[in-house]
């Protein structure tokens, strides 16, 4: 299969990853999806240590879609589970090691010298006193192949990793010259809308587009699996035409559901306590009868929308047997197959062509905005832009999955945890992810059959196994040698999909704020508990103990309280301090402090505004985040219903990074599970009242 590198006259083209120009640019092109996070910068500094290129050199290009830019612990191309440095942080390096072991191998043989007495120095050759380009070189090492991997260098070495530096994109999203999938405009571009249900899944019965059609601007009505589709020359011009659609939807089961609904059959389900068996380990029922402190609560997580700040969008042109795609998207491996099967192309005739992203948190792992427009430049023959609204993406999902979890744990004489017992109720992701991702994986797979697979694991997580993504982080963290773990699934049929920290989301809400009752009802300090519960984990104990002293130097003001949290996520310990205060009944946090160890840090400013952004995004949703069905429809559409934290609302935040000595290991993720039960805890302390549902709302 051939590389995946734009051809440029004269440069060399190492490998997947690396291009040197004949003006001595050093192209990267990243394999890993850029959605803010940082992953450009990260990756580009691995691949520049070992290279010895200074990463704010490089010309950074995001790449297209290839086998060689499969995630390696994925098996697949795609960006997600904050794996990307950890994942990457050898191979990488790899890479770039390889690279300059080649150029020096060139120069050495160019110069007529001994490999020993050549050096690099930030893309440059040092050989007697003189600097040459690497791109000198280029032409002999394009001759030459490595026999066995190039050394990499020891960490006592290392010039740009673990160092703060700017970001490789700053510059660009600064000037507003960074490419977002809005931003695409191509000859003849058509805007389009889809008019969805209002209950997910719902199938159109009739509908009336001749108001539409009848719209300055539009050129089409189609329909499309999801609904109706209106084509117009600017996407004002499509939104305004499709409120003029009238549609008629079928009833569905889900036509009757509402969040009372929700939660009601989720509490009867662990009621009834007939679900699928998780770890079991130890003897609980006995563990329980000689513990001398026994608490046991229900905790409730709602439905929650993803919100990313650029809607999802896709542009689509198809040409005979030829297509191209411009969309920002999590998971690049699925562009091809899908748009082969929504056109009836050859999937090697896509060309993909990848963007920044204005926001992922999971919801760009999924495709349907792709098959779509797909479905649509298809039907129309003309090249579109298919958007979602806000209103679309928050009321239409996929959605965070709804959870009511129930923890009973039990403390022995000395302070030891004996006994845990949990159990989730609710619907799994996996299913919904399946009949996402397989179109695109197979497109020759029949829609029944297709079907058949979800339905087929749907069936296996409800009866025969659980979704590890349902009760992830519900009781790994701490000592206890009798564990028992129960799912139930409750599926009412909304449409759902990954969310910043998957379940650990939810888990941790319910998990820490058990481990603050447990405590607190026998009569031990909170610090102190952790510490003594998680013996057998020395990373986890020691941000519990960095946070602890923190805890304990802080002077704060009459009237304000700290809570923690710690949990484990991504191969990653967090701990984090809440400083709260409640008035007339409203919380407010003032400060967070964040101990993070993720190992080591390549760029310290990244790992710190990865944990600012958990933390912000997660006390948004402790605070406010909530959807609620009525007759099945969510009811809120944009943000003036659905809340983000304000900037005037925002805490202060400080991060303490731990470095543990391992390799890095995930953060954009880790910061968010321990904030609500964080603020949670602080609020207990500081009105009495334990707050066991979220959004956090005092009785």
């Amino acid at each position: 299969m051939p590389l995946p590198v734009a051809a440029t006259e004269g440069a060399w083209t190492a490998n997947a990853f690396v291009q040197i120009l004949p003006d001595n640019t050093v192209r990267f092109y990243t394999a890993r999806a850029e959605m803010g996070q940082g992953v450009t910068t990260g990756l580009a500094t691995l691949l520049g240590e070992e290279l010895d290129v200074n990463p704010l050199d490089m010309d950074v290009r995001l790449a297209s879609a290839h086998e060689d830019y499969n995630n390696p612990l994925f098996g697949m191309q795609g960006t997600g589970g904050s794996s990307s440095t950890r994942a990457h942080f050898l191979p990488m390096r790899q890479a770039g090691a390889n690279t300059r072991m080649l150029i020096l191998q060139a120069a050495a043989s160019d110069l007529g010298a001994e490999l020993t007495a050549l050096s690099t120095d930030n893309g440059q050759v040092i050989y007697a006193g003189k600097h040459y380009p690497y791109a000198d070189f280029i032409e002999s090492a394009s001759t030459l192949t490595i026999a066995a991997d190039a050394p990499l260098k020891p960490a006592d070495e290392f010039q740009y990793i673990g160092r703060v530096s700017r970001r490789v994109d700053a510059i660009s999203k600064s000037t507003g010259t960074a490419e977002f999938g809005l931003d695409i405009d191509i000859p003849d571009l058509h805007y389009a809308v889809v008019v969805r249900p209002p209950v997910a899944g719902a199938k159109k019965l009739t509908a009336d587009t001749a108001a539409a059609r009848a719209m300055p601007g539009v050129t089409d009505v189609v329909d499309v699996a999801s609904g109706v589709a209106v084509v117009a020359e600017s996407f004002w011009q499509a939104t305004q035409a499709a409120s003029k659609v009238q549609v008629e939807w079928e009833e569905t089961d889900l036509s009757r559901v509402d969040t009372a609904t929700l939660r009601a059959d989720y509490a009867a389900a662990l009621d009834a306590g007939e679900g699928v068996e998780g770890p079991d380990e130890g003897d609980v029922q006995t563990a329980f009868a000689k513990a001398t402190t026994v608490q046991e609560a229900d905790y409730w997580a709602p439905l929650l929308s993803h919100s990313p700040m650029e809607p999802m969008n896709a542009v689509v042109r198809i040409q005979g047997e030829e297509a191209d795609v411009w969309t920002g998207i999590q998971f690049p491996f699925a562009v091809a197959g899908l748009v082969s099967r929504m056109a009836d192309i050859p999937a090697e005739n896509v060309r993909f062509h990848q963007t920044y992203l204005g926001g992922g948190f999971g919801r760009r792992g999924t495709v349907t905005h792709l098959a779509e427009a797909a479905d649509v430049a298809k039907q129309t023959g003309k090249p579109i832009q298919l958007v979602w609204t806000r209103e679309d993406d928050i009321r239409q999902g996929p959605f965070r999955p709804a959870s009511l979890m129930r923890i009973k744990a039990g403390v022995d004489e000395s302070g030891q945890l004996v006994a845990w017992d949990t159990a989730r109720a609710g619907a799994n992701i996996s299913p919904d992810t399946f009949r996402t991702l397989l179109p695109a994986m197979y497109p020759w797979l029949a829609d029944f059959l297709v079907e058949g697979v979800a339905n087929a694991s749907e069936m296996f997580f409800e009866n025969f196994s659980t979704d590890e993504s349902s009760t992830e982080g519900l009781f790994e963290d701490y000592d206890q040698p009798n564990t028992r773990v129960t799912h139930m699934t409750v599926d009412h049929g909304l449409p759902l999909t990954f969310w910043r920290a998957v379940g650990h989301s939810y888990t941790a809400f319910a998990k820490e704020s058990m481990i603050d009752e447990i405590a607190q009802a026998a009569g031990i300090d909170e610090v102190t508990f952790r510490l003594q519960n998680t013996q057998g984990s020395p990373r986890r104990q020691n941000v519990i103990r960095i946070a602890g002293e923190r805890m304990a130097q802080m002077a704060v003001p009459e009237g304000h309280h700290l809570g923690m949290a710690m949990h484990h996520s991504f191969a990653t310990d967090v701990a984090e301090i809440a400083e709260v205060s409640v008035e007339n009944g409203q919380i407010r946090v003032h400060k967070v402090t964040c101990v993070v160890d993720c190992g080591q840090a390549v760029n310290p400013d990244i790992v710190r505004s990865q944990m600012e952004g958990g933390i912000i995004y997660g006390l948004t949703a402790a605070l406010y985040g909530d959807l609620n069905l009525e007759a099945g429809a969510v009811k809120e559409s944009n943000f003036h219903d659905y809340r983000m934290l304000r900037m005037n609302e925002s805490p202060e935040i400080d991060v303490v990074i731990v470095d543990s000595g391992t390799e890095p290991t995930g953060v954009g993720e880790p910061g968010l599970p321990p904030i609500a039960p964080a603020v949670a805890n602080a609020v207990f302390k500081a009105t009495g009242q334990r707050l066991r549902s979220l959004p956090l709302k005092l009785a």
